[in-house]
């Protein structure tokens, strides 16, 4: 069983309630009926294309804003949250993705997911302006899990490399607490992080070598109960005989199985590197940061993105 059915199979179990606001999207509408038809999840889509479509399967909730008896109640939740006046609020949450965000963050659902016919940029901000961010996080981030063939097969985490450009060392520590818990939540695996550089325990001098071995320090702090260490080089954070030659005192011992990439530059050159070069599976990006879930879809996304998404999002909210 490969790792999205397994994620499929455990979400089954959660039973959660995932929001979809670009109900007019015919992807959209067969991945809820295969959600549905297969008990993975209980589909809620959001706008009046929708309504108009429901019967063509049972079990899928259907919301049209403008009509719902929910819609005044999170205006004033939204305008008491953001601090604006209640009309400013109707002019955003009349829209169905901040409709749908709404509806998580006021705990009618329990993860939302967009971006097929929406940019990243505006699911990130409903999801930020809506849900919010977890407490002591002050940007969202994301990451992907790599798959790489076997045998025997083995599974890395990289963060960022889809959304924080250019993270501070306390934005690197941040990113490093979420990847750990989401590490837990979805692969069940004692998280192992090593922080990158192109510098391995103080053998290059730079600015850029002290954010990450800054980074690598308040997330020791912030993870007691996790093996964190930093900065390390690629080769010192997976090969144990690299490890062993350059840094015999890393808790690591080369079998990190998170790295946490300084920029996204690193990140995103990275992934696809290694989805490109070495045959790799890359399933992602998955948000990370917000109080609830909120997840992207790529424009491109198959109906099989979709529901593997909807699995994994049922996940996080079952671990958040």
């Amino acid at each position: 069983m490969g790792l999205i059915d397994r994620f499929v199979e455990r979400a089954k179990q959660a039973a959660k309630r995932v929001v979809f606001p670009e109900a007019e999207d015919e992807r959209i509408i067969q991945a809820a009926i295969r959600l549905v038809a297969e008990g993975i999840s209980h589909p809620i889509l959001i706008g009046s294309e929708a309504c108009s479509r429901v019967n063509l399967a049972g079990g899928i909730k259907v919301v049209d804003p403008a009509d719902a008896a929910s819609f005044a109640g999170y205006c004033e939740a939204y305008a008491a949250r953001r601090d604006v006046t209640v009309k400013v609020a109707e002019r955003l949450v009349r829209r169905p993705l901040f409709f749908g965000a709404m509806m998580v963050a006021e705990g009618d659902a329990d993860a939302v997911i967009a971006g097929a016919s929406r940019p990243t940029a505006g699911v990130i901000s409903a999801g930020i302006l809506a849900i919010g961010l977890e407490p002591g996080v002050t940007q969202p981030s994301s990451f992907f899990i790599m798959v790489l063939p076997g045998p025997p097969e083995r599974v890395i985490i990289y963060a960022d490399a889809a959304v924080a450009i250019d993270p501070t060392a306390e934005q690197l520590s941040e990113i490093a607490v979420a990847t750990a818990r989401n590490a837990r939540t979805l692969l069940e695996i004692q998280p192992k992080i090593a922080l990158l550089s192109f510098s391995t325990h103080g053998s290059a001098v730079h600015e850029r070598v002290d954010k990450v071995r800054e980074a690598a320090h308040l997330a020791s702090e912030r993870l007691p109960d996790c093996i964190v260490d930093g900065e390390l080089q690629i080769d010192a954070a997976l090969s144990p005989q690299v490890a062993e030659a350059k840094c015999p005192n890393s808790p690591l011992g080369g079998e990190a199985n998170i790295l946490i990439f300084p920029d996204l530059d690193s990140g995103n050159i990275a992934y696809k590197l290694t989805q490109y070069l070495a045959g790799a599976e890359a399933i992602g990006p998955i948000m990370q940061g917000f109080n609830k879930p909120i997840n992207d879809l790529s424009r491109g996304a198959s109906v099989e993105d979709i529901v593997s998404v909807a699995a994994i999002a049922a996940l996080q909210s079952s671990g958040s």
